[in-house]
């Protein structure tokens, strides 16, 4: 079943970011754009090559008005340990978000139940709390945090000009298009 236009449950998680322990919640997220960006879990050797990706973005997505939370089923104690011991992940400046109890990959359907892990899934998140894009890998595949930005960017067009839509490839300032009115249930 699709989880396009999905409003996210509420939650309440322990983060790691900028040395510090916080939590995060629902309330949190509202009225601006999230990417929740799953990913299997700490200490492992895809995942860091993906969250380094993704810090060499972050200032586009923040420029953008987007927030970034990564998030595994370790503890917010295991984020900081990797951060403390990982050249790349000590690079990380967005919030990396703790799901032990395995809340969030549940309502975002990722969570592999035997393994108690997380699916590699990507999904952008509207000011309203609905999902509006998501991915899942296989978790032998990276991610591309430009990839993500260019979606990030035409979902946040769409949200603007809901009368448009965006072509295969597109990016900002490139053509869009306006499909007639008999044909939009058909998109």
């Amino acid at each position: 079943m699709s989880q396009i236009n999905k409003e996210i449950a509420d939650f309440s998680v322990q983060a790691y970011q900028n040395n510090a322990f916080k939590t995060v919640s629902k309330s949190d997220i509202m009225g601006k754009w999230s990417v929740f960006f799953f990913y299997p879990a700490d200490f492992t050797f895809v995942c860091p090559t993906e969250l380094e990706d993704l810090q060499n973005a972050y200032a586009k997505f923040q420029a953008a008005g987007c927030e970034i939370y990564s998030v595994s089923c370790d503890t917010h104690f295991v984020h900081k340990a990797w951060h403390d011991h990982s050249e790349r992940i000590s690079k990380i400046t967005y919030p990396m978000l703790a799901d032990p109890t395995h809340a969030l990959a549940k309502d975002f359907q990722v969570l592999i139940e035997d393994a108690g892990l997380a699916e590699r899934g990507t999904f952008i998140v509207n000011p309203e709390g609905k999902i509006v894009a998501y991915e899942i890998n296989a978790g032998n595949v990276g991610r591309n945090a430009d990839e993500l930005f260019r979606k990030l960017q035409a979902c946040q067009f769409v949200h603007e000009h809901g009368d448009e839509v965006c072509p295969a490839k597109w990016t900002p300032g490139a053509e869009t298009l306006k499909p007639s009115l008999d044909l939009v249930g058909q998109l």
